[in-house]
């Protein structure tokens, strides 16, 4: 039996009708003729290619092609006779009578010269509606217009732009599609698609942890020592928060709601404290502390120590 057509699509012939129909639309998207205009050689492949999916991609005909029942071409193959006159009568040796069991001509006829109208090579090919080829870019936006949302505008290499639409809490990485923004379709199909990496610059203050930011907070000695209110800069905006009386460098207080926000959840806002020193210590700054290690020392190591030792 033939197994032309399935090298024509260059598949095997136990290949699975999802295989032969990916490897023919592949071919379709490389040889279609808009791509390649006046190329005599390549239309003619395009033919071959589309006559050939016709038959071995529809499961009655590759049926009846692995039978050995229709040709290359689609058409019924001819009953094969032993030797002599196929129109050799039952009753003499020149004439039609009794024939074949005296079955009618014409149904004969019929059935050797039938021809398949789809996917002949005389016939023409039909011409396949495809998606364009999807576009796909990358695009730089701020730590606050990925964790707000907002638009942008996309420069193209063209000088065209396209305005995209940022969602609120997007992540590093992620991809915006912009339907029907890419190369225009083939034979009436639609257009593609553009893809959109985004990529979020860092920011100076700001860090984000999931749907958490964390915010690095200089307090001085004496609002970690003695507690304060201070100012603490959020995504949307200045919020009052209490530092506890003896907070210490590293301390981490929340602010619930204040981080990411996405369609279905809300992250927080993780203040860690930073006890800063003023980069000149004067004389009487010097003295207050010496008097207080005279009088209040303490080991702020105690308990490091201790772990290293167990």
């Amino acid at each position: 039996m033939s197994d032309q057509l399935y090298k024509t699509l260059g598949v095997s012939k136990n290949a699975s009708q999802s295989d032969i129909k990916s490897a023919y639309r592949k071919l379709m998207k490389k040889l279609h003729p808009d791509l390649h205009p006046n190329d005599k050689k390549n239309e003619a492949r395009f033919k071959k290619v589309s006559a050939a999916y016709d038959i071995i991609g529809d499961d009655n005909k590759r049926a009846l092609y692995d039978r050995g029942e229709i040709d290359d071409e689609g058409n019924d193959r001819a009953p094969q006779f032993g030797g002599g006159n196929p129109f050799h009568g039952a009753q003499g040796q020149g004439g039609f009578q009794g024939g074949f069991g005296g079955g009618d001509m014409n149904d004969l006829f019929s059935q050797m010269f039938r021809g398949r109208q789809q996917g002949g090579f005389g016939g023409g090919f039909r011409q396949q509606a495809f998606k364009g080829e999807d576009r796909r870019y990358a695009m730089k936006i701020s730590f606050l217009d990925a964790a707000l949302g907002g638009a942008k505008e996309l420069r193209l290499a063209d000088g065209a732009t396209l305005s995209v639409k940022i969602p609120r809490g997007i992540d590093d990485g992620k991809t915006i599609r912009l339907k029907g923004k890419g190369d225009a379709g083939h034979n009436g199909g639609p257009a593609g698609d553009a893809m959109i990496e985004v990529k979020i610059m860092a920011h100076p203050v700001f860090k984000r942890d999931g749907l958490d930011i964390e915010v690095i907070l200089p307090v001085t000695v004496y609002e970690a020592g003695l507690g304060a209110k201070v100012e603490v800069p959020t995504l949307r905006g200045a919020v009052g928060l209490n530092i506890p009386r003896g907070s210490t460098s590293g301390k981490v207080l929340r602010l619930k709601g204040r981080g990411i926000e996405t369609a279905r959840k809300k992250g927080d806002q993780l203040v860690r404290l930073s006890v800063d020193m003023p980069e000149r210590l004067d004389d009487d700054s010097a003295a207050l502390l010496e008097s207080w290690q005279k009088n209040h020392a303490y080991d702020p190591r105690a308990k490091m120590n201790a772990a290293l030792k167990k």
